[in-house]
This record gives structure tokens, C-alpha cells and sequence, in this order.
């Protein structure tokens, strides 16, 4: 019982010869396809696996809300805010949470009670050089509501801080 090819049939020659090319080029690529010495650095036809810059470093740091309050999108390009304690950079949300976006008030400051009431006033936002809100007298639909803002938030933007009394810091 022994193996032999048989390269009378025409579908065992088309095999044969298909299998002899996809041999040679994997031993001899041809030269557009094989490297050059450079590493390709952005998508010219096909795929590269370098990004054309390094997005920016995220630093987890402590904001108060004095700190917080320059990173409004107007003062500075970031936009950061917060919600329970838990500072969101929320730059990739400009036309919402920049300047003249729906939730532009919250931008730089602390938005917690405005999340939870479900409320864009301004009276909403305790002032900078107050002490943080404790949020105590809100119902428990308020607090569940401010947490559903936390977990959108948590999926849709970087966590890069955590807000802390002005003296804290």
C-alpha cells in the first residue's frame, strides 16, 4: 500500500502547482511586500500597527475644587469634572461639557448634585471656595441617579483623579 501522486487528474496538477506557488512566495517574497529596513508608521494601503502619535498620559492625581476649576475648556484645553469624588476627564465630550455645551457649567467643577437632580442651573454647583458637597439631604432616587451618571461616565471617559477638600491637597 503505497502513496504515489498521480498528476494525470487535472485537479491534482492544479492542487500540486497551487501549493509549489504559495511555497515560493513565503521563501521568496517579492520585494514591495518585504521589509525595507523602515518601520512603517501610518496606513499607506496597508495595515500598520504604529499609531501616528502617542495619545497623552493620564496622571491619577488628587483635584480640589480650586484645582479642578482652570479645567473648564476655556482656561485650558482639558476638560475635567466631577461626580461623587471621582474626577472625569471628559475632553473627548467638547461640544457637551465645553464651552457653550449643554453641561458647560459643570465643566472644572464638581457636578454631583446637578447629575443627581438632574438639573444644568448653576445653583446646582457649590461654590469653589466653599467646602465639598456632602450631598446628605438627597433622596435615594437622587443617589441612584448621580451613581447611573458614575457608570456612564466610568465606561465613556478616563478616570484621572479624585476631588478632595481645598485644604487637602
Amino acid at each position: 500500500m503505497g502513496l504515489t501522486l498521480e498528476l494525470g487528474t487535472p485537479v491534482n496538477t492544479a492542487l500540486f502547482l497551487f501549493i509549489l506557488y504559495s511555497v515560493q512566495r513565503i521563501v521568496f517574497p517579492s520585494p514591495s511586500t518585504a521589509a525595507k529596513g523602515a518601520v512603517p508608521n501610518e496606513f499607506k494601503g496597508g495595515y500598520s500597527w504604529m499609531p501616528k502619535y502617542h495619545p497623552p498620559t493620564v496622571i491619577f492625581e488628587n483635584f480640589t475644587p480650586k484645582t479642578l476649576q482652570p479645567f473648564n475648556g476655556k482656561d485650558n484645553e482639558r476638560i475635567l469634572l466631577a461626580i461623587n469624588g471621582i474626577v472625569f476627564d471628559v475632553t473627548a465630550g467638547r461640544s457637551f461639557y465645553g464651552p457653550g455645551g449643554m453641561y458647560g457649567n459643570f465643566a472644572g467643577r464638581d457636578a454631583s448634585r446637578g447629575m443627581a437632580k438632574q438639573s444644568f442651573d448653576v445653583e446646582m454647583l457649590t461654590p469653589i471656595e466653599q467646602p465639598l458637597d456632602k450631598l446628605e439631604d438627597l433622596k435615594q432616587d437622587e443617589i441612584d441617579n448621580m451613581k447611573g451618571w458614575i457608570d456612564h461616565f466610568s465606561n465613556k471617559y478616563i478616570v484621572c483623579g479624585k476631588l478632595v477638600e481645598n485644604d487637602a491637597a
